[in-house]
């Protein structure tokens, strides 16, 4: 009786999938939560800038509403404003441009710096990765000898150096800020294909017949995507702060773009004169970097089996 009770009692299903255990770890880790909800909020201001910015972000107000003067303090009517001042929350700059919607209009340049570098440099890095993995021989030693260059140079100086040939601006700021991160992913592939193409199921996967192609992206590549994941997501914060470093030295987005690290080369000597000039774009972009970080983490934790007994 005992046993066909318990045989009628259906038991709990635990997840068995390896992406399911690690979402389920990564919503238990309380950093990550806060970390993906921050970037949640910076995408939703990113999509929505147009809605939330009160001004156009290069418009020069000076002359347009009464009272308006350059690098005017922040002036928010419930904490004391006079209500006859325009309400500016976050003040203006030194062209009299609304510093709250460049920077609300900036969430936008900056996820796009990150997204679209990373995004670029993985596929750089996954394709050189894998094949110097996979081929091994004079194929890999040439491969990996040119990522260990480009490693041996500080990213941010190689960056400069590569803007500087091909001109300022922020799509070369994109390109160099990819190519110099192109090793680190290259090297994070290379690793994971040299520890599984020797594993058992890639070995019967051979000896059935399928071509090198089939064994590289259908049984390889999606087994090193764990590492890859927490990679890029810490790639991102990097190329963000290398792109406002680039910016704010004047090699990367030009004015009148609203970037954040442009904004802090703009106001940089007026940070005892005018602090929030330099405050707010500064906020914002160790919010962005932090944000990216803290999901990384998580990301790393929830991701690695040896942490985790289930």
């Amino acid at each position: 009786m005992t046993t066909a009770t318990a045989q009628a009692t259906p038991s709990r299903e635990r997840p068995t999938s390896p992406w399911q255990l690690a979402l389920r770890r990564l919503l238990r880790h309380r950093s990550g939560l806060v970390g993906g909800g921050i970037i949640v909020f910076l995408l939703l201001v990113a999509l929505f800038a147009p809605v939330i910015a009160p001004y156009d972000p290069n418009e020069v107000l000076l002359g347009k509403e009464p009272g308006i003067r350059r690098r005017q303090k922040p002036c928010i009517h419930l904490l004391g404003c006079p209500p006859e001042q325009p309400q500016h929350i976050m003040g203006l700059d030194g062209n009299a441009r609304d510093v709250f919607s460049r920077v609300i209009y900036g969430t936008r340049v900056s996820l796009f710096v990150g997204f679209t570098t990373v995004t670029v440099a993985i596929v750089a890095g996954t394709v050189l990765g894998a094949v110097a993995g996979y081929v091994g021989g004079w194929v890999d030693n040439i491969i990996m000898r040119f990522m260990d260059v480009l490693l041996a140079f500080p990213s941010l100086l190689l960056a400069i150096a590569i803007v500087t040939v091909l001109g300022r601006g922020l799509q070369n700021a994109l390109l160099a800020i990819a190519i110099v991160s192109t090793p680190v992913y290259a090297r994070v592939v290379r690793a994971s294909v040299l520890s599984l193409k020797e594993r058992e199921f890639v070995l019967a996967a051979r000896a059935l017949g399928a071509g090198h192609l089939l064994i590289l992206f259908k049984h390889i590549l999606p087994n090193a995507l764990p590492p890859l994941i927490v990679q890029a997501t810490l790639g991102i914060a990097t190329a963000i702060l290398d792109a406002a470093a680039l910016s704010f030295l004047g090699l990367g987005a030009q004015p009148p773009t609203p970037e954040w690290g442009s904004m802090l080369g703009e106001e940089r000597n007026q940070v005892f004169t005018a602090p929030h000039l330099v405050f707010f774009p500064g906020l914002a972009i160790m919010i962005t970097v932090l944000a990216f970080n803290l999901l990384g983490d998580a990301l790393r934790d929830a991701l690695d089996p040896r942490l985790h007994r289930e």
